[in-house]
C-alpha cells in the first residue's frame, strides 16, 4: 500500500513561517496563505495527490491538493509516499465500518464523517443496502469511482448515490451534478428505524443525504422527557424530535416546518409507527408559527427547536446569535411550568459558549427562569477530529423551565 518513492508526484512546500509543527501534531488542513505558490503549483490540477514538505524540505505527508480552495491541501496520510488507491480507501472504510458496527445493531448511520474518519471532505451516510456519498473535496471527486467500488467491497451495499448539492462543494469550486454510482436510485423514500421511531428518508430529493443521523442521542434524551407529554417540534424536517417523542410515549406531537414535502414524510413516518392519531403538522415559517402559538395561548410540556445553521460562517455569527436568542424568546413562553425546552445549533461558527449565552438570554427576555439540565452533541457516528473544531458543530441544550 506504500512505496519507497513516488517520482511523478507533485511536491508542495510550506512557507518558512508556516506552522509545520501543527501539521506534524495532527492538524488536517493547510491554507492557501501557508504554501509557496508559483506557476508550477498553480498548474497542479484540483484533486491531485501531492507530497507536502515543510520550509526545510522535510516531508510531512501525502495531501490532496486544490488550488481553487482556501483549504489548499488536506492531509491524507502521514506517509509522504502513500499510494491513495482503492486498497487505501478500503482500509479507511473498513476502520470506520468496524466502529459503526460496534455502535449499532442495524446498518443506518453516518459511515464516514470526513476528516475525523480519515477521508477529508467526504461524507457517507448509510441506509441499509443504500449509501449516499457527499464528496465535498476535489480529490474525492477525482477518485469517486474507486471510492464507490471500495465502499461496495467493504460494506456490501448494492446502491450508491452521489449527492453533489451543498455549500461545501461550491467552496471547493466543484459542480452540483448528482448521480447514481451503483445500482438504481430508490423510487420511494426509505424507512429508517431509529430510537424506536420510523423516519422516511428521501435520498434523491431531500435535504443533505436525506436524513440527519447526528441528532440520534438528543432525540433519545428528548424522548425520555416526553412520556405523557404534549410535544412541539419546531424545524422538524421529517419529524426528528417529534416522532422520537411519540416513540417515547408522548400523548401528542405537533411538528412545524416550512417544507410541505418534509412534513408529508413525517406524516408517513407517524403512520408507519401506528402513531398518526397522535401526530399533527403545521406548515409555515417557524418564527411566525411560534408567534401565532404564543398569541393562541398554546402550552406544551416539551418544546424542541432544531433550526438550520443560523451562523454558517464567522461573517454570519452576530446575526445568527441574535436569531438563536429570538428563537429562545419565542419558544420559552410556550413551555408549561416545569416543562422542558431544547434548543439546538448546527452552526460551527457559534461556539457552545456563545450559543448557550444567546439561548439563556432569550429565555430570560421571555421572563422565564430555567435550569440547564443537559448538553448534548452529535452521536458517536459523527466523531470530532480533535484538532478541527468545525467537526464538533452540533450542540443541544436542554432546559427545565421552572414553575
Amino acid at each position: 500500500m506504500a512505496q519507497t518513492h513516488t517520482p511523478d508526484r507533485a511536491t508542495i512546500r510550506l512557507k518558512p513561517k508556516a506552522n509545520a509543527r501543527a501539521i506534524r501534531h495532527g492538524a488536517p488542513w493547510v491554507f492557501d496563505n501557508e504554501v509557496v505558490t508559483d506557476r508550477r503549483t498553480k498548474n497542479i490540477p484540483a484533486g491531485a495527490i501531492a507530497r507536502l514538505e515543510d520550509g526545510a524540505r522535510d516531508p510531512l505527508g501525502t495531501v490532496a491538493f486544490n488550488p481553487n480552495s482556501r483549504i489548499i491541501a488536506r492531509m491524507l496520510d502521514r506517509d509522504p509516499d502513500a499510494v491513495i488507491d482503492r486498497a487505501w480507501l478500503g482500509a479507511r472504510l473498513k476502520a470506520a465500518l468496524d466502529h459503526r458496527e460496534t455502535l449499532f445493531d442495524a446498518p443506518f448511520y453516518r459511515l464516514i464523517h470526513a476528516e475525523a474518519d480519515g477521508l477529508p471532505g467526504v461524507i457517507i451516510d448509510r441506509f441499509g443496502d443504500t449509501a449516499v456519498i457527499q464528496p465535498n473535496a476535489a480529490w474525492a471527486d477525482v477518485l469517486i469511482n474507486d471510492l464507490a467500488a471500495a465502499l461496495a467491497d467493504v460494506t456490501g451495499v448494492t446502491t450508491i448515490l452521489k449527492n453533489a448539492a451543498g455549500r461545501a462543494r461550491a467552496l471547493e469550486g466543484l459542480d452540483e451534478q448528482s448521480s447514481v454510482l451503483l445500482g438504481q436510485a430508490p423510487d420511494a423514500p426509505i424507512a429508517v428505524p431509529m430510537n424506536g421511531a420510523t423516519y422516511m428518508a428521501d435520498l434523491t430529493g431531500g435535504q443533505k443525504t436525506g436524513l440527519f443521523f447526528d441528532q440520534r442521542p438528543n432525540h433519545a434524551f428528548a424522548a425520555n422527557l416526553s412520556k405523557g407529554a404534549r410535544v412541539l417540534d419546531v424545524f422538524s424536517h421529517v419529524g426528528g424530535f417529534g416522532l422520537a417523542a411519540l416513540a417515547g410515549g408522548a400523548t401528542t406531537a405537533l411538528a412545524v416546518d416550512g417544507s410541505a414535502p418534509a412534513l408529508a414524510l413525517a406524516d408517513e413516518g407517524a403512520r408507519q409507527m401506528d402513531a398518526a392519531d397522535r401526530f399533527l403538522t403545521r406548515q409555515g415559517d417557524a418564527f411566525d408559527v411560534l408567534t401565532a402559538l404564543g398569541e393562541e395561548g398554546a402550552q406544551f410540556d416539551v418544546v424542541i427547536c432544531d433550526p438550520p445553521a443560523f451562523a454558517p460562517s464567522k461573517k454570519a455569527l452576530e446575526p445568527g446569535l441574535r436569531a438563536y436568542e429570538r428563537l429562545a424568546r419565542l419558544a420559552a413562553p410556550l413551555v408549561a411550568p416545569g416543562g422542558y425546552l431544547a434548543l439546538c445549533s448546527c452552526s460551527h461558527a457559534a461556539t457552545i459558549d456563545k450559543f448557550r449565552a444567546s439561548s439563556i438570554r432569550g429565555i430570560g427576555r421571555a421572563g422565564r427562569a430555567s435550569q440547564l439540565i443537559h448538553t448534548g452533541f452529535a452521536g458517536a457516528d459523527h466523531p470530532m477530529h480533535p484538532q478541527l473544531a468545525e467537526s464538533g458543530y452540533l450542540k443541544a441544550l436542554f432546559f427545565r423551565l421552572l414553575p
